[in-house]
């Protein structure tokens, strides 16, 4: 006799920039053998040909033009997840400084927001998977099966992200700026602003190990696994 398969959740991920949610989402999803993807890969894939097509990040038609037109990937791996753009592979790009900062700028637009959400509920629709972003509890998955919102002190946020990136000096300072300007437009967007959605777990990291964090999710995805 065929045993039932267990059913395969939408788990959602939400937070701000440096709380550590793609570290997360992407040891969760290897621990259930879900996808994980990462909603933010995708603006900064549509960031990168704004400058690759000289498109202003203020020009919420052409942008929303560009994404249509575009063949943005998103594929699991063993380092987190693979960003494909037009058949290129943009992992390693869509890293970088001057695409961080587009990233933002370009989703604050409702045109653009409409089109990604669109597309990440497809890309998620079947279940098992680990979708981490702003507004994925919120927006993309108001169903979604569990809801974690990852938080942390701004300054310690800021702390982990310049480690990350080994900065030191000027260009320190400048990742600072940008980050916390990377939160205010996040929180004060008007389509899909980053907060918490109404049923999340809401997880203050500032004093936690990622171990720790990790724990604490797992416990929530087996609760609602057992029922």
């Amino acid at each position: 006799m065929k045993l039932p398969q267990p059913r395969k959740l939408i788990i959602a991920i939400d937070g701000p920039a440096g709380v550590g949610k793609s570290t997360i989402a992407s040891r969760l999803a290897r621990k259930l053998g879900y996808a994980n993807l990462e909603s933010g890969a995708m603006y900064r894939a549509l960031a990168l040909k704004a400058i690759e097509w000289d498109i202003s990040f203020d020009d919420e038609a052409a942008l929303t033009k560009a994404a249509r037109d575009s063949r943005i990937l998103l594929e699991p791996a063993s380092s987190g997840t693979r960003v494909l753009l037009d058949g290129s592979d943009v992992t390693q790009r869509v890293r970088e400084t001057d695409v961080t900062a587009g990233a933002s700028r370009v989703s604050v637009h409702p045109k653009v927001l409409e089109w990604m959400v669109a597309r990440q509920r497809e890309l998620g629709a079947g279940g098992g998977v680990v979708m981490e972003g702003r507004d994925i509890g919120t927006k993309v998955f108001p169903n979604a099966d569990v809801k974690i919102f990852l938080d942390a002190d701004p300054v310690v946020r800021e702390q982990r992200r310049l480690q990350q990136l080994n900065l030191l000096g000027t260009a320190a300072a400048a990742t600072a700026a940008e980050l916390r300007e990377r939160d205010r437009r996040d929180r004060t967007r008007a389509a899909s602003p980053l907060t918490p959605a109404a049923d999340a777990l809401m997880i203050d990291s500032t004093t936690l190990t990622e171990d720790e964090v990790l724990r604490r999710v797992e416990e929530l995805v087996q609760q609602k696994l057992a029922k």
